[in-house]
């Protein structure tokens, strides 16, 4: 289920959350050094993932990856003009779109110590909900008599893709198509580098073969097409929009026992 939930995640973000952005407001903008990187990951991913299990080895060298490439973003950032940003930017932008709060400028919350309680509590919030949204899903596997890896592909990746949906909503009600661009292209990436690489510290083993034999090749095949997109300069126009919905519905449709 976490590594459906992975490829799901990625799957559902380019088809689905991508497609609700372009119908609110059409994208313009893409990002070829980001959409690159996502590609990259995306295919070192399913090599690894259909040639051996996902270990702590692997596990430390996706996080060390991904903290690189934060790393990395953000030094481009500082030295960046004329205002040619990342999708690291982006999605930080979009996060706070969502939550003025959560800007630096705008933030006038209580103090470190109440700070502290209130992320404290949020993070065991989060925690708990996530235990239950997990349960509740591999109960409704077994109710169905479903795998858990068609229920992370599809509902667990879904609930797990609401932040990026609630925020790639809010840049295209804004007409910030290439916010909500970024913010998959960001998520994407933290999704395979972070959460594959923490799951492969905490549980190693091997990727499911019916994801490595079809999910990882779709997965492939829409960042591939995120990608042209970003290095043509396409424009994803509401048209596009529906048909990476009618894409998405296709998907699930075939995965769907």
């Amino acid at each position: 289920m976490a590594y459906g939930n992975i490829v799901g995640s990625n799957i559902a973000n380019i088809l689905l959350i991508l497609g609700i952005a372009a119908l609110l407001a059409p994208i313009a903008r893409a990002l070829k050094r980001d959409g690159l990187v996502m590609l990259a990951v995306a295919v070192v991913f399913a090599v690894i993932a259909a040639i051996m299990p996902l270990g702590t080895v692997v596990g430390a060298i996706f996080v060390a990856a991904l903290c690189l490439y934060v790393w990395l973003a953000f030094r481009q950032e500082r030295n960046s003009a004329g205002g040619d940003h990342g999708a690291v930017y982006d999605k930080s932008l979009a996060l706070q779109e969502a939550d003025p709060a959560l800007a630096p400028a705008k933030a006038q919350g209580p103090g470190l110590p109440a700070s502290l309680l209130i992320a404290l509590g949020g993070l065991a919030l989060v925690v708990l909900g996530g235990r239950f949204f997990v349960d509740g899903a591999v109960s409704l596997a077994r109710g169905f008599a479903m795998s858990e890896t068609v229920i992370g592909l599809t509902i667990v990746a879904v609930g797990t893709s609401m932040p990026e949906l609630i925020t790639s909503i809010v840049a295209g009600l804004r007409r910030q198509g290439d916010v909500a661009f970024g913010n998959i292209v960001g998520s994407n990436i933290y999704n395979i580098l972070g959460i594959g690489g923490f799951t492969a510290l905490i549980a190693p083993g091997a990727v499911p073969v019916e994801i490595v034999s079809f999910d990882n090749i779709v997965m492939i095949g829409v960042s591939a097409l995120l990608l042209v997109v970003a290095w043509t300069g396409l424009r994803i126009s509401r048209l596009e929009g529906l048909a990476l919905l009618a894409g998405y519905a296709a998907y699930v449709y075939l995965i769907w026992p």
